[in-house]
């Protein structure tokens, strides 16, 4: 935990965030906004380091393709009582909400004027940890919503991929992929249609020693449990 606040690479404090960045594409609309300064996000990755309890490997197993298989990162999810959401072969429950967990959503739900009931938290100790392209359409989510990520400790690469270009329908010079930098601190919109035409990923780095957690918050749809 303290690796990454003793040696970051991430920008300076700014005790004034810049302004929202809209990001278009064809049937791409993302918005990117530095969310807190360096100061508040610290507190907020320490925080959450204490306070997110991860699932155990056996816990974070995906079906993928008729076999099941560890994934390169640890993740939690937290949510509303009564939830359940259903991905990659498995049903997840969340767990109730934390008090820093509580404290960022409604700092998102303050910037967006969206309420969110789910939280997806993925941890990658390095860059050898990651994440594949996939989308974030399952039919758990209710239909057009925003997906808001916000990015705590290691600055990282995320790349987006029209599905033209992951089904080589089309080049790379056509429709080219979309590369960000995910900085200490700051907020990703995935707004609709974006993730029924665009993958995306968090590739390996090998040059990144450092920690990056990452809150994934949705809106969800699913009856409660019995």
């Amino acid at each position: 935990m303290e690796r990454f606040l003793k040696r970051r690479n991430s920008s300076p404090p700014s005790h004034h965030p810049p302004a929202k960045r809209k990001i278009t594409r064809e049937n791409m609309d993302l918005d990117l906004i530095q969310l807190y300064d360096w100061t508040t996000a610290s507190r907020l990755y320490k925080q959450l380091e204490k306070e997110i309890d991860y699932n155990t490997p056996q816990q974070s197993r995906i079906h993928v393709f008729g076999k099941w298989h560890d994934i390169p990162r640890k993740q939690a999810a937290y949510g509303d009582e009564g939830l359940s959401y259903k991905f990659s072969g498995i049903t997840v429950y969340p767990k109730s909400w934390t008090p820093v967990l509580t404290e960022i959503k409604k700092k998102v739900e303050h910037q967006l004027g969206i309420n969110f009931n789910f939280v997806l938290v993925n941890r990658y100790e390095n860059g050898q940890q990651h994440i594949g392209e996939h989308k974030d359409d399952e039919k758990d989510l209710l239909p057009d919503s925003p997906i808001a990520s916000v990015t705590f400790g290691q600055e990282r690469e995320f790349v987006f991929r029209h599905e033209d270009l992951h089904f080589k329908r089309r080049r790379s010079d056509e429709i080219p992929p979309v590369k960000l930098m995910l900085k200490h601190g700051s907020l990703l919109v995935m707004n609709s249609p974006t993730n029924k035409f665009w993958y995306h990923s968090l590739p390996v780095r090998r040059a990144v020693t450092q920690t990056r957690v990452n809150l994934t918050f949705r809106q969800m749809r699913i009856a409660k449990v019995d």
